[in-house]
């Protein structure tokens, strides 16, 4: 009976097992780890171009590989509480470790890393977006009046509102996008929805949920959230409809609002003209009339 090799075995072992990179993704980053002696790369961009080379060698031998960023202070915090020293490979690795497990990551399947990096980021961006809001919502407590959990009735009603919106308007694409003022920086969450002409709406789960939490973070804290949903269907002018959160409600802007929000520039306040091919929409009414009737948290 033939025996398979050692040195053979674990050859074909190794192309069973993941693994994950730990991506400095700036320049700002990168000087960070350049403090530590055992980090031995000196340029951005060259660490980048060998981060791209180990990841198309990887590939080429049937590797998986996934892709994390690797900030350098939550790095320096994980060995002050786990007691590492931060100066040696083997921590950098445990610390990959972590995130692999439980934060931000994406599959190298091929792609060059120029492409890959703005998806890392949007990622990263996302998930501390979701869960920020998360924590806020977890936050609000109960009801002072009813007793009812104001972070979960938010929740609801948020989810009823988009149902609501992608509703009302034809078949075709759906595109929305939410945002929330918060404490340090506007919270974004956007929902691409596919609706057939049975009305069948597509969309990932996930991201739903995600948009759900943000917009009910604006209903629970009554800060001034915005809405916009684009339509777009084949042989038809893209439609923009938006609506604005006030008092905890979500009110909808009429077609001229929705026009003067979209051509002005958010930084500048300066004229921006508008888009070809596209209807800027009176937005229809959303809420129930016992919300409107001021009957919210």
């Amino acid at each position: 009976m033939a025996h398979t090799r050692p040195d053979t075995m674990r050859r074909a072992l190794r192309r069973e097992v993941a693994g994950t990179i730990g991506l400095l993704a700036d320049e700002e980053d990168f000087a960070a780890m350049r403090r530590y002696r055992t980090f031995t790369f000196d340029d951005h961009d060259t660490y980048l171009q060998q981060v791209e080379a180990l990841l198309r060698t990887l590939a080429s031998q049937g590797r998986h590989t996934s892709v994390a960023l690797f900030d350098p202070e939550e790095y320096e915090m994980y060995c002050e509480d786990t007691g590492l020293d931060p100066d040696t490979p083997a921590s950098r690795t445990r610390f990959t470790a972590e995130l692999a497990a439980g934060g931000p990551t994406i599959p190298y399947e091929g792609q060059p890393l120029a492409d890959l990096l703005p998806d890392l980021v949007d990622e990263a961006v996302r998930q501390a977006t979701w869960e920020y809001a998360t924590t806020v919502l977890a936050r609000t407590g109960a009801c002072a009046t009813c007793g009812e959990d104001i972070g979960r009735a938010a929740f609801a009603r948020a989810s009823e509102l988009i149902t609501r919106a992608i509703d009302t308007s034809a078949p075709g694409t759906r595109h929305l996008v939410c945002s929330v003022p918060s404490d340090s920086e506007t919270l974004l969450a956007a929902l691409h929805v596919e609706v057939d002409a049975d009305g069948s709406a597509l969309l990932d789960e996930t991201e739903a949920l995600e948009f759900a939490t943000v917009l009910a973070v604006g209903i629970a804290t009554h800060r001034a959230a915005g809405m916009v949903l684009r339509t777009s269907a084949e042989g038809a002018r893209d439609r923009v409809q938006g609506w604005r959160m006030h008092g905890g409600l979500l009110q909808p802007l009429t077609a001229a609002e929705v026009f003067d929000a979209y051509c002005t520039d958010a930084i500048t306040g300066d004229l921006v003209a508008p888009e070809s091919g596209v209807d800027y929409c009176a937005a229809p009414h959303l809420e129930d009339d016992d919300q409107e009737n001021g009957h919210t948290h």
